[in-house]
C-alpha cells in the first residue's frame, strides 16, 4: 500500500549521510504540518490541511512500523517495541482526530514527532 513511499525513504536515507537525520527531518516535517493545522485552525481551508497532514503522518509512521518490525532491524528490541507502542497510539490518535477534530487532540502527536527528532538529532554527534 506504501510501497512507493517506504521506497523513497529508503532512497533518501541511502543518498543521505545519515538514516537519523533524515528521520528527524522526517518527523519534525509531519509536526509542523500538524501544528500549522492547530495554529490555523479556523482556516476556511483547515479541513483540506488537516487531512493532508494527517496522511503524511500516518505515512511516515505506517514507514517506521514497517521498518521496525523486520527481522534484520539493528535497534533493540525493547526500543522496537516501544517505539511500535507509541506508533499504535499516534494510529489511534491521528483517528480520532479525523473522526472528531479538535486542535488540542493534535498537541501530543507533534510532541512525540519533535521529541523523537530531537532525540535522533542528540544521538547524530
Amino acid at each position: 500500500m506504501y510501497a512507493a513511499q517506504i521506497e523513497a525513504y529508503r532512497t533518501v536515507q541511502k543518498n543521505s549521510s545519515s538514516d537519523r537525520e533524515v528521520e528527524a527531518a522526517v518527523l519534525t516535517k509531519a509536526a509542523l504540518k500538524l501544528k500549522a493545522c492547530q495554529e490555523n485552525w479556523d482556516a476556511p481551508d483547515r479541513a483540506a490541511e488537516l487531512g493532508e497532514a494527517v496522511r503524511f503522518n500516518q505515512q511516515i509512521w505506517s514507514i517506521f512500523q514497517t521498518e521496525l518490525v523486520k527481522p534484520e532491524n539493528a535497534l533493540p528490541k525493547k526500543l522496537r517495541e516501544d517505539i511500535l507502542s507509541l506508533g499504535r497510539f499516534i494510529d489511534k490518535r491521528l483517528l480520532e482526530v479525523l473522526a472528531t477534530p479538535a486542535p488540542q487532540k493534535l498537541a501530543v502527536v507533534i510532541n512525540i514527532n519533535l521529541n523523537l527528532a530531537a532525540g535522533l538529532r542528540s544521538s547524530i554527534g
